[in-house]
C-alpha cells in the first residue's frame, strides 16, 4: 500500500496554515502547480477528500483535521533527525523554538537570551508568547522545541516537566484603596473593584481557586491579557489586582503591593518531548534557563 511522503504532508501543512496554495507553494520554494500535484497525490494515498474551499479560503476537511496532529509529529520526526546529525558538527548556527508567557517574556527572558548570545552567538532564538496550556501543546506536537511555563499543566506521557522556581502572587493597588494591614484576605479583595488576567490561563486559574477556598466569588470590573496593561490601570487608581512579584519588582507609581492571605504561588518550569534530540543550540537554552531555578 502506498504510504504518504513527507513532501505531501508538509506541503498539506503548509496550505493549512497559510489558506492557500500559492502561499504556501512560495514558502515552500514550488511553483503552484508542483504544490497542488503534491496535494492530489497525498489525497489520492489516503482515498479521502482533505480540503474544501470555504468563504474564499482553504480550510481541512473533517479528515485533513484528523490529520492534522500526524503530520505535525512527522515533521518533527523529521526535524529530531537532522537536529540528531547536527550534533556530530561543529558550528555556532542553529534555531531555538521557545515558548512562554508573557510575563516570563517580559521579566525573565531578557537575560537568558543574552546569555545565550554570548556563548551560542549564531543561534536564533524564536520566541512564541502563549498561554500555558497551548505552549506545551505546541511543544508536545513539535511546533515548539522548549516552553518555560506556569505549573501545572495537562499530564502528557510524551512531555517531561521540570519545575524551575517559585513566583508568589502578591495584590497591587492604588494608594487610595490601600490598607494599613500587610496582607489581605480574598473577602477583602473581592470588596474592592478587581482588574484580573483573563480567564482560561494558568495564573488566573490558581487565583480563582485562592478565592473559591476562601468561600468568595469576586466580579471583576475588566480582565486582560496583557499584564503592563493591567499594572497602567491599577496606578491609573481604576482598580486593584493580583498578580506575579516577578512583575512588580520595582515600585509602580501610585500604588502599594500587599501579602495575600493565604499566600499564594505559582511554579514555573521547562516543558520539552521526552523523545526531543537536544542539539547543541537547545543545550545552551536549557542550560541558561535551567540557571533561574540555582540563581
Amino acid at each position: 500500500m502506498a504510504q504518504p511522503t513527507l513532501r505531501q504532508l508538509r506541503t498539506f501543512l503548509a496550505v493549512v496554515e497559510a489558506g492557500n496554495i500559492s502561499t504556501a507553494a512560495r514558502s515552500l520554494n514550488l511553483t503552484q502547480p508542483a504544490a497542488s500535484q503534491q496535494l492530489r497525490e497525498l489525497a489520492r494515498v489516503l482515498r479521502v477528500r482533505l480540503l474544501e474551499r470555504a468563504a474564499g479560503k482553504i480550510q481541512p476537511t473533517a479528515a485533513g483535521v484528523a490529520l492534522l496532529e500526524p503530520a505535525r509529529r512527522a515533521q518533527a520526526a523529521i526535524d529530531d533527525a537532522v537536529a540528531a546529525v547536527a550534533t556530530h558538527r561543529s558550528g555556532d548556527n542553529g534555531r531555538v523554538r521557545v515558548g512562554t508567557g508573557a510575563t516570563a517574556c517580559i521579566y525573565l527572558l531578557p537575560p537568558i537570551l543574552s546569555a545565550v548570545k554570548r556563548q551560542m552567538p549564531g543561534l536564533e532564538v524564536v520566541i512564541a508568547t502563549g498561554n500555558s496550556a497551548d505552549m506545551a501543546r505546541q511543544v508536545e506536537t513539535g511546533e515548539l522545541d522548549v516552553a518555560l511555563v506556569t505549573l501545572p499543566i495537562a499530564r502528557s506521557r510524551a512531555l517531561s516537566v521540570t519545575r524551575l522556581l517559585t513566583d508568589p502572587l502578591i495584590a497591587l493597588l492604588p494608594v487610595a484603596l490601600a490598607r494599613d494591614a500587610p496582607s489581605l484576605s480574598a473577602a477583602q479583595i473581592a470588596r474592592l473593584p478587581l482588574i484580573l488576567y483573563e480567564a482560561g490561563g494558568t495564573t488566573r486559574t490558581i487565583i480563582d481557586a485562592w478565592f473559591r477556598a476562601a468561600g468568595v466569588m469576586p466580579s471583576p470590573i475588566m480582565q486582560l491579557g496583557s499584564i503592563e496593561t493591567i499594572k497602567v490601570l491599577v496606578s491609573g487608581g481604576l482598580g486593584a489586582s493580583i498578580m506575579p512579584a516577578m512583575a512588580l519588582a520595582t515600585q509602580l507609581p501610585g500604588t502599594v503591593t500587599r501579602r495575600l492571605r493565604p499566600a499564594i504561588e505559582r511554579g514555573l518550569g521547562i516543558v520539552l518531548r521526552r523523545e526531543k534530540v537536544l542539539d547543541r543550540g537547545l543545550r545552551v537554552v536549557l542550560d541558561a534557563l535551567s540557571a533561574l531555578g540555582t540563581g
